[in-house]
């Protein structure tokens, strides 16, 4: 089993937290893993994306070329990684940022109102938390509970309070 997996979306979206909570799942899990961040110079707003590669055999590189788990969360980041996913690749996109269709046949396109559902909970912020649990239901590559335990790890103590939110939110993902 392996997911070489590109999180992707602007500065402020939580794309680096949703690679580190599913890295640190993996880890969780038993895997190898490997997490690689890239974001601008300015964060917020700029250019964010990570890679995280999950396997249970050796990991030889942490650059992710062809996903085959590609989470696009704006126009701009759909923009550039569609055309990348591997053939037979799960391309999920924020539908509630991004309006264009996949034209391409040989990947399988899911589009989740991850941004719509996260304000209908009351927090536009847990937006990538949605897209995740979507992601995490189509995968299957993580079991919920070491999302979980995953987060207790990512989070700083002063944030654990925010898990209960964001695990509904996961769940609210994972649900549709």
């Amino acid at each position: 089993m392996q997911h070489r997996c590109l999180f992707a979306g602007f500065g402020g979206q939580g794309i680096l937290s949703m690679g580190q909570i599913v890295a640190n799942a993996g880890m969780v899990e038993g895997h190898r893993v490997t997490f690689y961040p890239l974001y601008g110079v300015a964060v917020r707003g700029g250019l964010a994306n990570c890679t995280v590669v999950i396997s249970d055999e050796e990991i030889t590189s942490p650059i992710v070329c062809h996903p085959t788990v590609m989470v696009t969360m704006d126009e701009a980041s759909y923009d550039s990684f569609e055309p990348l996913v591997a053939p037979g690749g799960l391309l999920f996109v924020n539908s509630s940022l991004v309006s264009r269709k996949s034209a391409r046949k040989d990947i399988r396109s899911v589009y989740v109102n991850a941004t719509c559902l996260a304000l209908e909970k009351g927090d536009g912020r847990v937006a990538n938390m949605v897209m995740l649990g979507a992601v995490l239901k189509l995968t299957r590559m993580l079991p919920l509970d070491s999302v979980e335990k995953a987060m207790k790890k990512a989070f700083s103590v002063k944030l654990h309070p925010l898990i209960p939110r964001n695990m509904e939110a996961i769940r609210r993902g994972y649900e549709i």
